[in-house]
């Protein structure tokens, strides 16, 4: 499967949704190879041959994961990217800002999408195509926000990728604190160098 393919999704069930609200605390604190299928179906209370029948496949499972936690974050994202409109350097602070948030709610590990592809690599498995895709709309939102205040937009938004992008991991490692906040300040240091106003 290419990265700009949807990977097959599922109809959500009760004991699907169980099963992978289990599935996504497993797979984040030890780690999607570390987490077999017996140790979700215990955690959510179903059978293993629930899970089967309604993910089909671990891999299934690992798909619906990842989309999910992407879905929830873009939703949690989208009012403070409203907040800050119309607003380029608003916008680009604003992704720092609820990347700070969601981080102390959600990720004390650092990013999923990035622990998942340390171990999902192979553009094959299906859960890849999320990984990429995430990444991919991340550096599309950066880049579109200073679009229309920036005269080299496209290397802006990498810059800013690349800034959130490494605050997100140093969260995760817990090397020293608040590297995200300090990333938003660097991301407001270059927005400044390249006359992106409020």
């Amino acid at each position: 499967m290419g990265t700009s393919e949807k990977p097959r999704r599922i109809t959500m069930t009760p004991a699907a949704r169980r099963a992978l609200a289990a599935a996504e605390r497993l797979f984040y604190e030890r780690g999607i190879h570390a987490v077999g299928v017996d140790l979700i179906a215990a955690e959510a209370g179903v059978t293993k041959k629930t899970l089967y029948d309604r993910f089909g496949s671990k891999e299934q499972i690992v798909v619906e994961y990842l989309a999910d936690r992407d879905e929830r974050w873009r939703a949690f994202l989208a009012p403070y990217l409203d907040a800050a409109r119309p607003s380029p350097a608003a916008g680009v602070l604003a992704v720092f800002d609820a990347s700070r948030a969601w981080s102390a709610r959600h990720s004390a590990k650092g990013c999923s999408m990035v622990n998942a592809h340390a171990e999902i690599s192979d553009p094959a498995h299906p859960a890849y195509a999320i990984i990429a895709a995430q990444k991919q709309w991340m550096l599309a939102l950066f880049t579109d926000l200073v679009r229309a205040a920036a005269p080299d937009a496209g290397r802006l938004g990498r810059a800013l990728m690349l800034l959130h992008e490494g605050a997100l991991v140093a969260y995760g490692l817990g090397i020293f604190p608040d590297p995200i906040g300090q990333a938003r300040d660097e991301a407001q240091t270059l927005l400044t160098a390249a006359g992106v106003g409020p």
